[in-house]
């Protein structure tokens, strides 16, 4: 079995591309103050080489008055330049501070939980109809031009979650709850990741947020509300009965089966998903089949363990999950 690995499989990652309200603000103050410091250091430089070719010219003239009386004109501007431009970092600091703390329309925002897991994202959708709840993993998608709340907590030890186009970081923190926010503003595919040292496999714990339009959104989410397709050829219903009488039914869940479990990744609609363990692998067939008989070759110290399935039983269960949309 050969493992797909395309470079760049999905989306947008860079800090300078802002696509939402948030990180459009801080994008804005990196750049005021990226600005500013070249500004200031180019000046220094200057002043530094006139100063020197000065000093060389005049040779070991002694000071006079005028001139020392210039010399305590130019620091005293150059301090007064310097807490000048501090205060302005600070103004702005302030502001981006307050634009990023909370969105305008939260009583419109969708409600979002995320835990981190090793090394695995779990997603759960809110709503106040119990039976408009919705869990997922790995994969996020959200309507753009409606704020997005994001409760955050981690189930083992600390993670970050960071979306570079679409949000600064914010902690994970086993035994409490962090918050995050974020509007994205332009339909498209946006890789996170991981920003905090969280285990071996922690350079491997990626996400993917999915931006499209409210029409596509909500022909998302009512799918994905709706119980897989049921198996109908052969192949696919022994693949059924196969991880049903496997231990796969201890770790995961499929709605609309006995398997319910919530210790690995909810795998109710896997086949729809574009990515494999974590955002490692592009979900293809191939991919899928390596993944369930090996995950250690992939991601070495996942909780998963190779499942030592017969080759027939191997196909089944892979054309099974494939079919899950």
């Amino acid at each position: 079995m050969q493992l797909q690995i395309p470079p760049a499989w999905a989306g947008h990652e860079s800090v300078f591309r802002p696509s939402s309200e948030p990180a459009h603000a801080v994008f804005g103050l990196f750049t005021f103050m990226m600005t500013v410091s070249v500004i200031v250091y180019v000046v220094v430089i200057v002043a530094t080489f006139t100063a020197v070719r000065r000093s060389r010219g005049s040779g070991a003239a002694p000071a006079t008055q005028d001139r020392e009386r210039s010399l305590h004109r130019a620091v005293t501007a150059a301090t007064a330049a310097t807490v000048l431009i501090l205060f302005a970092y600070l103004l702005y600091d302030f502001g981006v501070g307050r634009a990023v703390a909370a969105p305008r329309d939260a009583a419109n925002a969708l409600q979002i939980d995320v835990v981190g897991h090793q090394w695995w994202w779990e997603v759960q959708y809110q709503d106040t109809a119990p039976q408009r709840l919705l869990a997922t993993a790995n994969e996020i998608h959200v309507p753009i031009h409606r704020p997005v709340l994001i409760d955050l907590s981690s189930n083992d030890v600390i993670h970050s979650f960071w979306i570079p186009n679409l949000n600064g970081k914010k902690d994970l923190i086993p035994g409490h709850h962090n918050d995050a926010w974020f509007e994205a503003d332009t339909a498209g595919v946006y890789r996170g990741q991981c920003a905090e040292f969280c285990g071996l496999e922690h350079a491997k714990m990626a996400i993917v947020i999915v931006a499209e339009t409210p029409e596509q959104y909500s022909a998302w989410y009512n799918a994905q509300l709706q119980p897989p397709q049921l198996p109908t050829d052969s192949l696919r219903l022994a693949g059924q009965k196969v991880f049903l009488s496997a231990p796969c039914v201890m770790c995961h869940a499929i709605g609309g089966t006995p398997a319910g479990a919530t210790m690995g990744p909810n795998l109710t609609h896997v086949g729809s998903r574009m990515t494999l363990a974590a955002g490692v692998l592009p979900n293809t067939p191939s991919n899928l089949e390596s993944w369930i008989a090996d995950p250690q070759r992939v991601k070495p110290g996942a909780n998963m363990p190779a499942t030592h399935l017969s080759r027939a039983d191997l196909r089944a269960v892979t054309a099974y999950l494939e079919g899950l949309k």
